[in-house]
């Protein structure tokens, strides 16, 4: 009986030991979770303290199993810190698939570096904590832990369960605790569909725990994730930015605060340099005109660096430092702008903003607190404002080339206001072409065509000083319809004061017209084919954006070989709907010269993904049409 009995305690004992072990073995994890996963999240907890005005600690608890190598992403083991914020403490432990520990890795192990892109001295109080693991073999788990204190409570994390694409949620859990004299707040979008629950909401803490959201498929033309997926975002009306105490209900009152205590005297410049900038404007009474000359001193004087968001603070370098360096971050090129045209009695306000050069993310009008991750200058002009990307050693004046379409933060000395920057609306977007080719009788091609874009278009201005081997690449991938392409001179004219870009280049092929007995078949439309598949998604569960309107425009002179004859021409075809207008005509001059002609509007638009047919249905009669075919047939 004795032995039957410590024969059963030991059995006991042993599956607990093992059932611990195998807490992270990869299989307890739901077959629902492990479908389109690249990672699942099997636990994902963030405990925010909020102390006091001053004072504020995160503690994070991760534990990651990694599917397969494009899931490393999913561990994001990353710390920032500077001298008001500090790690007190993170490591990590590796398990294998059968949840067996392999690892365990301190702070020594991860790598402790400068947080700027070149470890510029003047910023050596930024750095970055982060775990660079390679793994063996996959799956395999890690549990990540971090503390981190900091007097900066003007910045709260948001709360985002699902944060990616491919990456399946066991369960994420935040709690936050809070005086409540604070003004403690919050916005919850994109609940609706996903298993949240409000565990606490108290005039002293919240709490949110989410379970089992499946891995979400990104489907073509899907909106940003940050627009689709649950979001809590978290802030205090009451709070402290690199030691100076704010207090701001209104985004008025958080611009009067953010002018007064943050950007309060780094605007000093040496009277030398305000000279230099007088002398530089000469007589000019306009300031839209002496805006373009100092903008234009900035470009050539200096260059931007890059500090990774949450670390440099909100307050800029001094503007004399950038005027002594040659360089800054967008805070403070920004800013150094702005005290050079002050220089010269042209007012303008530092703006806070998302900076994305594919998605419009907006400053969210309706929640004041530290939001965005860029600044740029607006200039007042009338009723309007002249935005200017003060990083740029490039871009024109005034045009914006990942800011437009979106709310930001006018930051002026009265109160903050929240603005929408310009809008390039869809056939503003446009490429207009004019141009030829000639079909030799053994199907070479040669031509010639002058493409002029502007509105977002334009962007692709950068070509110009792209090396001759990225140009080629560019044009061979633009230009995939034409096999054997041979670029054989390319030039640019980028007009920087109507804000347009012009291609000029000659190419040919070889066999572009296929020959087949005595008949030869070509594509009539060479130089702008939409050759994008639009995929067939059955059960489309998020809805699709057309992100950018656009609008092309072709006019192409066509020489058909000699020694053939026409045996069948694309008819003219038009489409509207929707999503926006097509349209194609074929005129034939003679017997050997035609002209084309096509047009394509597209509607920037968030449209339902019940719609989603009729849009890939409309692109797949553009793209049918795109490739239709001249038929030539040799003379006897």
């Amino acid at each position: 009986m004795k032995v039957t009995f410590f024969s059963i305690i030991l059995l006991l004992s042993t599956s607990v030991i093992l059932a611990q072990k195998a807490d992270y073995s990869t299989l307890l994890i739901a077959d629902s979770l492990m479908q389109n996963a690249n990672a699942v999240i099997r636990l994902e907890q963030m405990d925010i303290r909020i102390e006091s005005q001053r004072n504020m600690t995160f503690l994070t608890k991760k534990v990651i199993t990694v599917l397969n190598e494009k899931g490393l992403s999913a561990i994001d083991a990353t710390a920032y810190y500077n001298k008001r914020t500090s790690v007190k403490n993170i490591e990590a432990t590796v398990y294998n698939g059968s949840g067996a520990e392999i690892k365990k890795l301190r702070r020594r192990d991860f790598n402790d570096v400068s947080a700027t892109a070149d470890g510029s001295a003047i910023f050596s109080d930024s750095r970055v904590v982060y775990l660079d693991y390679t793994p063996v073999i996959y799956p395999f788990t890690i549990v990540y832990e971090c503390e981190m204190q900091t007097s900066n409570t003007a910045f709260i994390p948001s709360w985002m369960p699902l944060d990616c694409f491919y990456v399946s949620v066991e369960k994420s859990v935040l709690n936050v605790t809070f005086p409540s004299n604070l003004g403690f707040k919050k916005k919850e979008t994109n609940f609706q569909g996903f298993n949240i629950k409000t565990t606490k909401d108290t005039p002293t803490e919240l709490s949110y725990t989410a379970t089992n959201f499946p891995a979400q498929k990104r489907e073509d033309y899907s909106p940003d994730y940050r627009e689709i997926f649950p979001k809590a975002m978290l802030g205090l009306d009451t709070f402290n930015l690199e030691g100076i105490d704010g207090n701001a209900k209104t985004w008025k009152d958080f611009g009067l605060w953010y002018s007064d205590k943050i950007l309060t005297g780094t605007t000093e410049i040496s009277e030398e340099t305000k000279a230099k900038m007088k002398a530089l404007v000469g007589n000019e009474t306009d300031p839209v005109k002496k805006a373009r000359i100092i903008y234009n001193y900035v470009q050539q004087k200096s260059r931007y660096i890059s500090i990774q968001v949450g670390i440099g603070g909100w307050k800029p370098m001094l503007a004399s430092d950038v005027d002594r360096l040659g360089y800054g971050d967008c805070k403070a090129l920004t800013n150094y702008t702005r005290t050079l045209l002050n220089a010269v009695d042209v007012p303008s306000y530092n703006t806070i903003l998302y900076g994305d050069r594919t998605e419009k993310l907006n400053i969210a009008p309706d929640f004041v607190s530290m939001q965005g991750n860029h600044c740029m200058l607006a200039i007042p002009n009338g009723k309007d404002y002249i935005w200017l990307e003060c990083t740029s050693q490039d871009d024109p004046f005034g045009y914006q080339a990942f800011t437009d379409d979106r709310t930001v933060l006018v930051v002026k000395p009265e109160g903050g206001e929240i603005v929408r920057t310009n809008v390039y609306s869809d056939k503003i977007n446009s490429q207009i072409s004019h141009g030829n080719y000639a079909i030799s009788e053994a199907g070479e091609l040669s031509g010639s065509i002058a493409m002029v874009s502007k509105g977002s278009q334009y962007r692709k201005f950068h070509l110009e000083n792209m090396p001759p081997t990225e140009k080629e690449a560019h044009y061979k991938e633009y230009w995939s319809n034409i096999n054997n392409l041979k670029i054989n001179k390319a030039t640019f004219l980028n007009d920087k004061e109507k804000v347009s870009f012009t291609e000029n280049l000659e190419i040919s092929a070889a066999n572009y017209g296929n020959l087949s007995g005595n008949r030869m078949m070509l594509p009539v439309n060479a130089y702008n084919q939409f050759t994008d598949n639009v995929k067939r998604i059955r059960n489309r569960k998020t809805p699709f954006e057309i992100k950018r309107g656009s609008y092309d425009e072709d006019e192409i002179e066509v020489k058909l070989p000699t020694g053939f004859a026409i045996e069948s021409l694309p008819k003219n075809f038009e489409l509207t709907g929707k999503f926006g207008e097509y349209k194609t005509e074929l005129v034939k001059k003679d017997d050997n010269n035609l002209i084309y002609k096509r047009s394509l509007f597209l509607k920037e638009g968030l449209y339902p993904n019940k719609e989603y047919d009729d849009f890939r249905l409309f692109m797949e009669q553009v793209s049918r049409n795109d490739n239709a075919k001249i038929i030539l047939i040799k003379n006897q």
